[in-house]
């Protein structure tokens, strides 16, 4: 798989600031023009997608930055799918342009990537992380968080572990999408809930989970439980409704919680 700054932003959404006049904004969000396939999949640009997401309403960034720092877990699925989650907190942490979350969550990341063996990979990033964060270099420190993630992904590649780099993906792709029905259900809108409509991604998700049999890991038999309660909400061929979004936000913030604590 490619960088997985595109596959998790599919559901993150706040990889980088788009400034957007409101009389840009379009009357009908298309996500097929605003995507790439990446390995068959439909991913959409995050750079358009949050752009378009910031013209259908301004959003409160800060609020959507978390605090808690997560549970010390040794399973490395659950830490790598708790590394997904932290790294999509980083691209929050940017959006709300919070430089000492974003310090903080970089520190993490490297702590986070080290339980999974690929922390030497990216120190370098992190230090780069600090130091644009410092000067208020936003577009620097969204670069350097792309670059983590592909030397976390290249690293775990090299040593067979592409397994864990899915869970890494995913969880970053609930955190988003946990973020993302926030939004859309607070401000719903026929466009806003149209991001949502990516049957193929969850396929993806799905079948990578399906995989993955030597993980004994209560939570993933959750996640896979989980996608197939999202499913029908995402395939709808009709505009996604306001219940379905809420739904979603359920469904998503109940495993984003299950990844960052000790709940079985």
């Amino acid at each position: 798989m490619r960088s997985f700054f595109n596959l998790f932003l599919a559901g993150i959404w706040v990889a980088s600031v788009v400034q957007a006049k409101a009389a840009d904004a379009p009357r009908r969000i298309d996500v097929k023009r605003l995507s790439k396939t990446i390995e068959d999949v439909v991913v959409p640009l995050p750079n358009e997608i949050f752009g378009a997401l910031n013209k259908l309403d301004s959003v409160n960034w800060k609020e959507f930055v978390r605090t808690d720092k997560g549970s010390n877990f040794t399973e490395r699925p659950r830490i790598a799918l708790l590394l997904g989650a932290t790294i999509a907190d980083g691209f929050i942490a940017v959006q709300a342009e919070d430089a000492p979350s974003v310090k903080e969550i970089g520190q993490r990341v490297v702590n986070l990537a080290k339980g999974i063996g690929v922390g030497n990979s990216i120190v370098p990033h992190a230090k780069a992380i600090t130091e644009a964060a410092d000067r208020r270099d936003w577009n620097g420190v969204r670069q350097e968080l792309d670059r983590t993630q592909n030397s976390v992904q290249q690293a775990m590649n090299e040593v067979h572990d592409e397994k864990l780099s899915q869970l890494v993906s995913l969880g970053g792709w609930l955190r988003g999408t946990q973020v993302l029905t926030s939004v859309v259900d607070r401000h719903f809108s026929a466009d806003g809930a149209e991001l949502l409509h990516q049957p193929d991604l969850l396929e993806y998700f799905q079948r990578k989970l399906a995989n993955m049999p030597e993980f004994n890991v209560p939570l993933l038999g959750q996640i896979r439980n989980s996608l197939v309660e999202v499913k029908p909400l995402i395939e709808a061929q009709s505009p996604i409704s306001a219940a379905s979004v809420k739904k979603i936000h359920q469904i998503t913030s109940r495993l984003d919680e299950r990844i960052v604590t000790r709940t079985p």
